[in-house]
């Protein structure tokens, strides 16, 4: 028979050695169980002697407490009639931090364009082209239009980066995902070819690599190409691929590029930068996604001032579980921005990972990653102590345009793959592209992904021509809501793959592999980075401040 307490003696219970909580009115014991919690011991002592009761109801359903309760379970509170455990609310969106593609001084301009009279200042073609030659199947540029923003490095690039991935990744890329891994050998390949150095949105830092990319001189390396060499990677339909590669390395390694000590640099980023170690970003919390200025991880100064001791939970963090370094964004001042400082952290001791199994991008780590007072030197330091929002939003930039490019060969993917299988399957006696309402759908796909494509390499010019701080201020808007037009034409183009497939879209493996796969990864580009919803407010209110600057008339 269970025992009756006192609220004032469950108070008594709230050390590593004896940690007791409340639930619904009902007293645990997990003392021993404290190890054992996934989420972490400090999250359990921190509620030590108190009702747990709105804490545990957040995270865990029913089930969890049936599970626990016949071991954990030795009374209840004295005088209280146990409340009916209400609904558990729903994990948080989490909106992973996004990133811009940073740009040179300089614009980086390319091809003759047509004078103001329309003529064309000289005689020249169309550049190289490329792949399938499928309406809308690539973007213009590959199929013989003329554009301002390539040139024949351009062409080599896109065709190296083609031929190394259709001979590595594609016949290999389903039984990967079926696997939920990918080989770490290709990651060390994208090193060793020079590639992971060209995608940090900082020019391409050759000091800190002897590789280099055979189709493109590091001193010619710009925006575009990074552009590309990111599209070309997602061809094979498989966030989870593309993920895994630089999902966690894209958006972890440029604040340190850009703020860290160069001691600090020079410890992290060659090894990074060949392949040889990887690296994550660490924002998101189970508790604050979008909402940065009030993440909770703290780091406190030891009183020798010479290192923090961080302690807190991060979640959803891409690439987490095989990370060696962390960009830990923790609060080591008071509350809101003014409060936060980003640190890189070692894989050491107190750093614990776990590997989250989420709805799509399969085999990309994403991570629950707790840290237990763990010692780091304030060397680590990126940036300057409680300036480091300054730090995550200038990273903000990159990751949504690295998002948008992914989104729009996606959808493009999604689009080339029905439009080929709707010229191969029939329906009542003829091809389903001879059925009005399939060349419908297609259309609707196509003209959404020119639109998406043709706004990204607006963008992409805009910021190669401005400095990161104008880009930072007057294109976050405009990101922010391409990010969602991404999204959004994404999700779009993946159901109506899905609906010309029929039954094969709805099965892995096979013709539809690739729509299926990506179906399941829509969710995954919609919420990280910033949510549909909170992207489309932050574009019209970012845009309106920005015009009210620089002079909006109303």
């Amino acid at each position: 028979m269970s025992e009756t307490f006192k609220q004032s003696e469950v108070a008594e219970h709230k050390t590593p050695a004896s940690l007791w909580i409340i639930v619904d009115d009902e007293v645990y014991d997990v003392t021993k169980f404290a190890d054992e919690h996934p989420g972490g011991k400090k999250i359990l002592q921190r509620v030590g002697g108190k009702d747990a009761s709105k804490q545990f109801w957040k995270y865990h359903n029913e089930g969890i407490l049936k599970k626990f309760k016949p071991k954990l379970h030795i009374g209840s509170v004295e005088g209280r009639v146990p409340a009916s455990a209400p609904a558990p609310a729903p994990v948080p969106t989490p909106a992973l931090e996004p990133k811009l593609v940073e740009a040179p001084a300089k614009a980086t301009n390319l091809v003759p364009t047509p004078n103001v009279e329309g003529e064309v200042k000289e005689d020249r073609e169309p550049l190289e082209m490329g792949g399938d030659l499928i309406p809308f199947g690539d973007p213009s540029w590959y199929q013989g239009f003329f554009s301002p923003y390539y040139n024949e490095s351009h062409v080599a690039l896109r065709k190296e980066v083609r031929a190394w991935v259709e001979e590595k990744i594609e016949p290999n890329v389903n039984d990967w995902d079926k696997a939920k891994s990918f080989p770490k050998e290709i990651y060390q390949e994208m090193g060793a070819r020079g590639y992971l150095a060209g995608l940090l949105g900082v020019g391409y830092p050759k000091e800190y690599t002897p590789y280099s990319i055979t189709a493109v001189p590091p001193e010619k390396w710009d925006l575009f190409h990074e552009f590309i060499l990111t599209d070309e990677l997602c061809r094979p339909g498989s966030g989870g691929f593309i993920w895994n590669v630089i999902g966690g390395y894209a958006i972890g390694l440029p604040p340190v590029l850009k703020y860290a000590r160069k001691e600090l640099k020079d410890r992290v980023v060659p090894d990074v930068i060949q392949g040889k170690s990887r690296i994550c970003l660490a924002i998101t919390e189970p508790d604050c996604g979008s909402d940065v200025a009030n993440l909770t991880c703290e780091a406190k100064k030891t009183p020798d001032r010479k290192h923090y001791i961080v302690n807190g939970e991060k979640k959803w963090i891409t690439n987490g579980v095989w990370a060696d370094w962390f960009t830990v964004a923790v609060r080591t001042g008071g509350p809101g921005m003014g409060g936060v400082s980003v640190l890189v952290i070692p894989r050491c001791e107190g750093v614990t990972t776990r590997e989250m199994d989420c709805m799509g991008v399969h085999g990309s780590g994403t991570t629950y990653i707790t840290f237990e007072d763990v010692k780091v030197p304030v060397e680590n330091l990126i940036g300057k102590e409680n300036a480091g929002f300054k730090v995550i939003m200038m990273n903000f930039n990159h990751e949504r345009m690295g998002i948008i490019i992914q989104c729009s060969r996606f959808a493009r993917v999604c689009y080339e793959e029905a439009m080929k299988y709707a010229h191969k399957r029939k329906t009542f006696g003829k091809k389903l592209i001879d059925h009005p309402v399939i060349r419908m759908k297609l259309a609707q796909m196509a003209r959404q992904i020119e639109a998406t494509h043709n706004w990204l390499e607006n963008l992409i010019y805009q910021c190669s021509a401005m400095g990161e701080q104008e880009a930072m201020m007057r294109l976050g808007g405009a990101i922010a809501g391409l990010k969602a037009q991404s999204t959004i034409t994404f999700e779009f183009c993946a159901r109506e793959a899905v609906q010309i497939f029929g039954g094969l879209g709805y099965t892995r493996g096979g013709q539809g592999a690739k729509v299926e796969r990506l179906y399941r990864d829509v969710r995954g580009y919609a919420i990280p980075g910033g949510s549909e919803e909170i992207m489309l407010d932050l574009s019209v209110r970012q845009s309106l401040k920005v015009h009210e600057i620089i002079g909006m008339k109303l």
